[in-house]
């Protein structure tokens, strides 16, 4: 079956980096666009940033352009959020998805992607 594992969340201060890793199986992967999602308490899950599948095109939202960079290495079927410039409204859980479109109005909604992984919290605190 398909399964999404996240990995590389922790606890950092502000103005640190991590670099998060979602990591595939079950499913042919350079087929699908990776997204990076996360969610705060009690605030809806916030699509933040997409690789595609065929030329590898990035899509970021404006709270992150600049500070997270998305990358992926289809020989190992990962995909890397790189994130730098930590601030604390960062904190929250971070979760992968795939998705088949590859239209990219739909690239940053939660709405149209069908596998999820399990997510890693994310922690920017001093």
């Amino acid at each position: 079956q398909v399964q999404l594992v996240e990995s590389g969340g922790g606890l950092v201060q502000p103005g640190g980096s991590l670099r998060l890793s979602c990591v595939a199986s079950g499913l042919t992967f350079d087929y699908y666009a990776i997204g990076w999602f996360r969610q705060a308490p009690g605030k809806e899950r916030e699509g933040i940033s997409c690789i595609s599948s065929s030329d590898s095109n990035t899509y970021y939202a404006d709270s992150v352009k600049g500070r997270f960079t998305i990358s992926r290495d289809n020989a190992k079927n990962t995909v890397y959020l790189q994130i730098d410039s930590l601030k604390s409204e960062d904190t929250a859980v971070y979760y992968c998805a795939s998705t088949a479109s590859s239209r990219p109005w739909t690239l940053l909604r939660p709405d149209y992607y069908g596998y999820w992984g399990q997510g890693t919290q994310v922690t920017v605190s001093s």
